[in-house]
């Protein structure tokens, strides 16, 4: 097991928890949150999950409230929000900060192993944060909601992906593709 299997982690319902419980199979890790302009997204998260899970896809929500407050909520309210809203069935886990000096173990080792996001768009997102004069951490923290990491079957980061990645991004479906293929 990988040292970032082992870091400890709750669920929404309270349960101890770590990515070692899902040892093996293929970890798309998002940082979420409820009342951001990407919350849509779960919508396209849950048909990533559906779609390939069945050969070894899971999908990892981590709601935080780092940015601008858009995760008010508790642990149960958010569960709520994902099952009813989105028809949410893939795991979600507590609360966790995933920026800035109280950033959880599991985003630092994250963001340690892999300091840079690809993008569709290039910086066109963290440009368009700047413009608005909305504060934004320096990389290689997580820029904004829906931060997208990949980890393979043998619990090595093998990608990062900008918040304005949308689920169904070709470069995003080759990477799972790619790590699914890898035994």
């Amino acid at each position: 097991m990988t040292a970032i299997q082992t870091i400890p982690l709750r669920t929404t319902d309270g349960r101890d928890s770590s990515l070692g419980d899902y040892a093996g199979s293929v970890l798309l890790v998002v940082n979420t949150a409820s009342k951001c302009g990407l919350t849509p997204q779960y919508e396209g998260l849950e048909k990533l999950y559906r779609a390939y899970n069945d050969r070894g896809l899971v999908v990892l929500g981590f709601p935080a409230n780092n940015f601008l407050q858009q995760e008010p909520g508790t642990d149960v309210e958010i569960a709520t929000f994902c099952s009813t809203t989105y028809d949410v069935t893939f795991p979600m886990f507590a609360k966790i900060s995933v920026a800035g000096a109280d950033r959880h173990p599991l985003y630092a080792a994250l963001t340690a192993a892999e300091p840079r996001a690809e993008s569709p768009n290039g910086n066109a997102m963290r440009e368009r944060l700047a413009s608005r004069n909305i504060p934004i951490h320096p990389e290689p923290e997580v820029l904004w909601n829906f931060e997208k990491f990949l980890i393979n079957r043998h619990g090595e980061i093998t990608g990062r992906f900008s918040p304005d990645t949308p689920p169904d991004d070709p470069a995003l479906i080759a990477s799972i593709e790619r790590a699914l293929g890898d035994r």
